[in-house]
């Protein structure tokens, strides 16, 4: 495990802000709102000189709450992030001076004995220099005056930081060949209250997400890598989608947002539906962004334990699966229950499947041939009493899988006979549920001489 740097503090007094600046990237949802950032967010910081990358976590903002409210939720997986980490950073708002809420949370991660560094954020002008000075108060040693927003201080605060991992002795980097194979990337996502963080928690076997019976609790796209029977997964818990003119904070939009890259980013998606109310107008919308996109998809049908008669119910599902997704006809259909773990095996089997399907190619003769035994079979309507002629088929590209049909007017042949052709890939080369691109050229067949 790398050596682990979490930052905590009130809401709102720039933790994703400096989480952003450390690691290099705008990652973190940063937003006036307070308490926008719910469950941990992991990222990853290189110090250089020789010392081996640094993993950060940025966490929720602690308030006080009822543990089984949000607010209790959210501090047990900041506690949690402090209890795993190698030093906290504990932030205050120095624009804001100090507050009784700093000196009860700065006692409660004293008592969790970690190596600290107290960090006065919002220091730019008089007002914020002030206001670092009462971070002595706390007892928790020099305040550290910076400014995330503006890099104020930052070059500072990494010398503290690499000065604690040379003092506990950490890791160097050995120089050794590093690992690029990369985890398969699993984007989970769905309506609000689908269960999409309580499936994640059971995929990990931990409550690493904040769960409940709450909608919209997740709202960062939070990334997770593990193993699943020796294979390297990243998984990733996105926020509920739902129907734009339903959104109307900013928060929200932000959580849509990195929802939606999170998708664009992940190569398999996981579209979980309630058991319940399955394939509803907005289960469809995020089908077709996700066929639009091109990635992978696998269909899980949670809350499975709440099904009577099962087998019946599977059947029809899948059937309207294939009415209504006919753009990625034949996709994986799992039935899970996350809350009990069933089905997770298979479920993972499926994903593993559509990647395997997603990234597949086909050599140049075999579609060749089927392409001469599709035209056999059904010709191209003639338009305007001349025949359109499909000359060649290729794969240029895979993920997803990509066709270039060459023919003699690419403009005229029907979009029927196109969905034609998709359908007769689909069916002859093995493709269910991987969207398929097919693009028609005009140009002779590049290997027959004139």
């Amino acid at each position: 495990m790398p050596f682990t740097v979490a930052i905590v503090g009130r809401p709102n007094v720039g933790k994703s802000t400096l989480f952003n600046r450390l690691a290099g990237r705008r990652t973190a949802l940063v937003d006036k709102t307070p308490g926008l950032t719910r469950d941990r967010r992991e990222g990853m910081w290189d110090p250089g000189g020789g010392l081996a990358p640094v993993r950060l976590i940025d966490t929720a903002g602690l308030e006080e709450g009822e543990e089984a409210t949000i607010t209790g939720r959210m501090r047990a997986q900041t506690l949690a992030a402090v209890a795993e980490s190698d030093l906290v950073l504990f932030v205050i708002d120095a624009r804001a001076g100090l507050l009784p809420a700093d000196e009860v949370f700065g006692e409660m991660v004293r008592a969790a004995d970690r190596p600290l560094l107290l960090v006065a954020n919002k220091c730019e002008g008089r007002t914020g220099l002030d206001g670092a000075m009462e971070g002595y108060a706390l007892g928790l040693g020099d305040p550290l005056a910076i400014s995330a927003e503006h890099g104020l201080g930052i070059g500072d605060l990494l010398c503290e930081i690499t000065d604690e991992i040379a003092r506990q002795g950490a890791e160097t980097d050995s120089g050794e060949a590093v690992d690029n194979d990369r985890p398969l990337r699993i984007a989970v996502v769905g309506r609000p209250n689908a269960g999409k963080s309580t499936l994640v928690n059971a995929l990990l076997g931990e409550n690493r997400m904040i769960t409940g019976p709450e909608a919209g609790i997740t709202r960062d796209s939070i990334s997770v890598e593990m193993a699943w029977r020796g294979e390297r997964v990243r998984l990733f818990d996105t926020a509920g989608l739902r129907r734009k003119s339903r959104i109307n904070e900013t928060a929200e939009r932000l959580s849509v947002g990195d929802a939606l890259r999170a998708v664009r980013f992940a190569e398999v998606v996981v579209l979980l539906l309630d058991a319940e109310a399955p394939f509803e107008k907005q289960d469809l919308t995020i089908a077709k962004l996700i066929a639009d996109e091109g990635r992978a998809l696998v269909i899980a049908i949670n809350k499975w334990d709440l099904v009577a008669d099962k087998k019946a119910r599977l059947t029809v599902l899948r059937r309207e699966a294939n009415r209504l997704l006919a753009q990625v006809r034949g996709v994986a259909l799992v039935a899970i229950s996350a809350l009990e773990e069933h089905g997770l095996d298979r479920l993972m089997k499926a994903v593993f499947s559509a990647n395997e399907d997603w990234n597949r190619r086909i050599s140049t003769g075999a579609l060749n041939r089927y392409l001469a035994d599709a035209v056999e079979q059904h010709t191209p309507p003639a338009v305007a009493g001349r025949r359109i002629r499909l000359r060649y088929m290729t794969q240029p590209n895979a993920r997803p899988p990509t066709f270039i049909v060459f023919c003699s007017r690419p403009d005229d042949l029907p979009e029927s006979y196109s969905r034609y052709l998709v359908n007769g890939l689909r069916e002859t080369f093995d493709l269910p549920g991987v969207p398929i691109r097919l693009h028609l050229r005009k140009g002779k067949n590049p290997y027959v001489r004139s």
